[in-house]
């Protein structure tokens, strides 16, 4: 079955039906001592971060056998870091760099958080300079950006798809995996998802719909899904729709589960046979494709489904490639990756790439 899109900004809406009726996954910090004054008390929060960190990074040394080889702190480092990076990064993007900084002070970042098609495009149409691009989907990197605008392509997390809302959702105490579709389809309910032209999460929206209607045996859902979506629910990126979730002004939102657990929200979790997760269910995946824009002005291309996985490159045209790769070597070492469960994004142990000899050799030994 092969579906086209469709795209939407501005203000928000109800189906269309509402508004006639009423009008409208795997795997610690300097030793400086830090003084508390009298008097103030540690509270849990202050601590769960490290703490999930500490866990995180000890549960991933002992999935990998210990086979990471140890990225030591490499003195000197100094200069920008340009990242263009999908928005359900942004949170692990963030903790990373810090991370990084507190290794090397005189290192910053500039970071920018799009739809990864959208971010592919600022390097390959907008001839914009980055030192890493960073998907939620590795095949933009390989559709998009290579071979003119980069070499290579590093595989090294994965994520599934949930159903996010909040305590204020419609049905919120009533939704479960096995009803969802009945919930998000009654009279009032608003749901939403990002724009598949733009970004991975909103085309991996469609295929959901797709696999939810022959797993659930329930002809017609897609359109029944596609036609209650109107145009005004659809945005850019996945993490615009939060603040809508958050305000009230939507029940749900097809979103990451890493971008449910960074905000709080509640989400409904899918079978395997529909999230996008599971490398089991790969050949299930393959029977959801969607029509997309192509790489060429006016171009169309079908993307097919298959587990989510996230991939980064360094551009060609890159500035500081040499910072660039000090920050991967972090990322997929065994501290990155420990930063990167904490924060609900499981990483890839061992990372993959596809012809492991196009990589710089600083980051062969950490991918296979």
């Amino acid at each position: 079955m092969l579906l086209k899109t469709h795209r939407g900004l501005g203000k928000l809406s109800r189906p269309l039906w509402h508004r006639k009726a009423s009008l409208d996954g795997n795997l610690l910090r300097g030793d400086r001592q830090i003084s508390i004054p009298t008097g103030f008390r540690l509270h849990w929060r202050h601590i769960l971060p490290s703490l999930s960190i500490a866990v995180a990074l000890l549960a991933l040394t002992l999935a990998s056998g210990c086979n990471l080889p140890p990225v030591p702190p490499t003195s000197g480092l100094g200069g920008r870091v340009i990242i263009f990076h999908a928005g359900s990064l942004t949170a692990p993007v963030k903790a990373l760099a810090e991370a990084f900084q507190a290794r090397h002070p005189n290192v910053s970042f500039q970071t920018e958080a799009a739809g990864s098609r959208t971010t592919a495009r600022k390097v390959s149409e907008l001839g914009r300079q980055a030192d890493l691009v960073m998907s939620a989907d590795y095949t933009v990197i390989d559709n998009l950006l290579i071979p003119d605008f980069a070499t290579w392509n590093i595989r090294f997390a994965r994520n599934e798809m949930v159903i996010a809302y909040t305590d204020r959702s419609r049905y919120a105490d009533e939704i479960n995996p096995d009803n969802w579709y009945d919930i998000l389809t009654r009279e009032g309910v608003v749901y939403g998802h990002s724009d598949p032209d733009a970004d991975p999460c909103g085309y991996r929206t469609l295929m959901v719909w797709q696999l939810a209607e022959r797993f659930y045996n329930a002809p017609g859902l897609y359109q029944k899904l596609d036609q209650l979506c109107p145009p005004e629910n659809v945005r850019p990126k996945e993490t615009d729709l939060i603040a809508l979730l958050q305000s009230g002004d939507m029940d749900y939102a097809f979103e990451y589960r890493s971008i449910a657990v960074q905000h709080d929200l509640r989400f409904v979790e899918l079978p395997e046979e529909v999230n996008l997760c599971c490398l089991e269910q790969a050949d299930f995946y393959r029977q959801a494709r969607v029509e997309i824009t192509g790489g060429e002005p006016g171009a169309k291309t079908t993307v097919v489904g298959e587990p989510i996985v996230y991939g980064l490159t360094i551009p060609k045209n890159a500035p500081r490639p040499d910072l660039a790769i000090e920050f991967v070597r972090f990322l997929l070492g065994p501290e990155g990756q420990a930063i990167m469960e904490a924060q609900g994004q499981p990483p890839i142990v061992s990372p993959l790439a596809s012809d492991k000899e196009t990589l710089p050799p600083e980051l062969q030994p950490l991918v296979r």
